[in-house]
């Protein structure tokens, strides 16, 4: 059975995914649309920037957010100038790598939504005097409701399957930034494959239903 630290990290990992996937669709959503809309010479080195985590290794990552978020870092003097101390190994640097890891599974399907809706829905608004917020809130964003599906699902499940970023970034303590990935780690190290079998399993398990949701909620995704 699950131990108590099991069940806390359980806790810690739910709610690191919960805010990293609200902050990313704030953060998200105007990214999308200007990627989406833009004709800037900037959207191809934007749109590359915010796909970077889908192939750098997370361990990678994971050091220079160390180094900049670090005392010597730019970040780090920032932070202790602000008198908030450093970020590296707390819960707000978890929040802040995994918002950065996470990005593009958010960003990606909101901006495919965004561009499959087209102009002509848009233009048809237009011609109403609907002003460019109406036009995004009453046409654009209704429209492009399977993406945010996609979006919210992935954003919220690649969150919770992250290692190498928060084990970098966290470290490993315990109530504080130990999540699910690193107790099963400190599990099988300790060989304690009893309760590994129940996290990994249960790891299994909801990502096995998230992908079934997301089927079986996006009618769109199924018919592709």
């Amino acid at each position: 059975m699950p131990t108590a630290a099991d069940l806390g990290a359980i806790v810690l990992t739910l709610k690191l995914a919960a805010l990293t996937t609200l902050i990313l669709l704030l953060l998200g959503t105007p990214l999308a649309w200007w990627l989406a809309r833009t004709r800037s010479a900037w959207k191809g080195p934007v749109g590359a920037l915010v796909a970077l985590p889908l192939v750098l290794p997370p361990t990678v990552l994971g050091f220079y957010f160390l180094v900049t978020m670090g005392p010597n870092g730019p970040i780090g003097a920032f932070t202790q100038w602000l008198g908030i101390g450093l970020l590296p190994f707390s819960f707000a640097g978890l929040v802040i790598g995994s918002v950065v890891y996470s990005m593009p599974f958010v960003v990606q399907p909101i901006q495919n939504a965004f561009e499959a809706i087209g102009s002509e829905p848009l233009e048809a608004a237009a011609t109403l005097r609907a002003s460019p917020l109406d036009r995004f809130f009453s046409v654009a964003l209704p429209l492009a409701r399977p993406g945010y599906l996609t979006a919210v699902v992935m954003g919220f499940a690649h969150t919770v399957g992250e290692f190498g970023v928060v084990l970098m970034i966290g470290g490993n303590i315990p109530e504080k930034t130990r999540v699910v990935s690193v107790q099963i780690y400190d599990h099988v190290e300790a060989l304690e494959y009893t309760q590994a079998h129940w996290l990994a399993g249960g790891m299994v398990v909801f990502s096995f239903l998230v992908l079934l949701a997301l089927y079986a909620l996006n009618p769109t995704g199924r018919r592709r």
